[in-house]
């Protein structure tokens, strides 16, 4: 039996994403759905969201890797 509320992940409102911008570089950030984080292709750097709330402190960003940067997919626009 899967519960609703473990396999739900609420979809970043686009009105917040096009305020977000990246605290290092103050780029852009991208939303992965699947890895609930926001990634700053420019700073190399994957910001937690954790209950709905994006973390953008960079002490708790993991580095990307070159790999992960290579297969990241094409930037698409937010609406």
């Amino acid at each position: 039996m899967v519960f609703w509320w473990r396999s739900y992940h609420p979809a970043m409102d686009p009105k917040l994403l096009e305020l977000l911008v990246c605290p290092v570089t103050k780029g852009f950030l991208d939303y992965d759905r699947g890895r609930q984080e926001l990634v700053s292709r420019s700073a190399r750097l994957a910001y937690p969201i954790r209950d709905g709330i994006p973390i953008l402190l960079e002490e708790q960003a993991r580095t990307l890797s070159d790999e992960e940067l290579e297969h990241l997919p094409a930037r698409t626009p937010l609406a």
